[in-house]
């Protein structure tokens, strides 16, 4: 299996969070990537090479014009205001207020086209950004070229950020761009099966009534967990999407047990749809010892992850998002690409 990776992501680092009332390091740290890239090399997986520069004209098909012009400004409108640091919204359009107005500031700005405190901006952020865009692109090129899989190893990840906004230490939802382009090279239906602890929110909202991509969703349930706001099992998708959207929220403390049957019964109905190619939103944050989730998957488990999803038998891309248990996270991540494999 080829990897895909960049070493720009490191120009992200350093960036602070708003989280559970304080202002603390980003879970989302470069020695993930970094753990992943060691564990990759241990285990011999197959050739690491450079992503190929891709414009945005596919990410803007699944971002709205307006957000990608923003995303590169932002660090250097914070700095022309005489801040340094991580710059981080502190205010949201929620109910009741108008949302149908961007604000001329960079404060106003980020709070319109964010969700959370969880994404914070330094000087190299956006390179960083960019560069995981094109390793999802680049990888995704592999496998429409004719390989049975290959590994995005993207940083920083993607899933939770939406049309229009940013979250959960996303900018770019990678995966999302990757379905558009591979829709864009002739297929006629993508699945994207998110294995993340998170919901993929962001996701969900840039396909939600479409029927040419199926989005799958193991998750936490957001009555107890972030995102909160998306997730529940009656989210079906809308108008032409009606029933292309599959979530299955699952409560603190899931085991293997009926995490499994979970993607079972997901991958089955993947089948069903019978996709020409499938992206995995390969999270790894199930894992029992992952700081900010509460799952139960053992180390043992995350091969058996990439085993039944070798099995629907379908060119596959692997897309990395989340786990943030550091010292774990490369044999996880590698252990789901190996069960595939073998």
């Amino acid at each position: 299996m080829k990897t895909v990776f960049s070493p720009r992501h490191l120009g992200h680092s350093g960036n602070m969070e708003l989280v559970a009332g304080a202002i603390v390091p980003a879970f989302e740290m470069p020695s993930r990537a970094e753990f992943i890239m060691n564990r990759l090399t241990e285990v011999k997986l197959g050739p690491v090479i450079d992503p190929v520069e891709h414009d945005l004209s596919t990410a803007a098909k699944v971002h709205s014009k307006a957000y990608l012009d923003f995303l590169p400004t932002i660090y250097a409108r914070w700095k022309a205001e005489g801040r340094d640091g991580t710059a981080i919204p502190f205010t949201w359009p929620t109910r009741g207020l108008r949302g149908d107005v961007v604000p001329e500031f960079i404060d106003g700005q980020l709070g319109y086209y964010s969700f959370d405190g969880g994404c914070g901006i330094v000087e190299g952020s956006w390179d960083a950004i960019k560069s995981s865009h094109d390793v999802a692109l680049t990888a995704a090129g592999l496998v429409h070229g004719g390989e049975r899989t290959a590994f995005a190893l993207c940083r920083p990840p993607g899933h939770h950020a939406g049309a229009a906004f940013m979250a959960g230490y996303c900018y770019i939802n990678n995966a999302a761009v990757a379905a558009q382009w591979f829709l864009d090279q002739g297929a006629k239906r993508v699945a994207i099966l998110d294995v993340d602890y998170h919901h993929g929110n962001g996701t969900q909202e840039i396909f939600y009534q479409r029927a040419d991509v199926q989005v799958i969703n193991l998750h936490a349930d957001p009555m107890q967990e972030y995102p909160y706001f998306l997730g529940h099992a009656d989210e079906k998708g809308a108008g032409a999407g009606e029933g292309f959207n599959i979530n299955y929220p699952m409560r603190w403390g899931t085991s293997w047990e009926t995490w499994s049957a979970a993607l079972d019964d997901g991958c089955k109905k993947l089948e069903d749809y019978a996709p020409d190619v499938v992206v995995v939103s390969l999270g790894v944050d199930t894992f029992e010892k992952d700081p900010i989730s509460k799952f139960k998957l053992k180390t043992e488990d995350f091969p058996k992850i990439g085993a039944r999803i070798a099995k629907l038998g379908l060119p596959t891309l692997f897309v990395m998002e989340g786990g943030y248990a550091v010292a774990d996270i490369g044999v996880n991540a590698v252990g789901v690409l190996t069960g595939f494999e073998s």
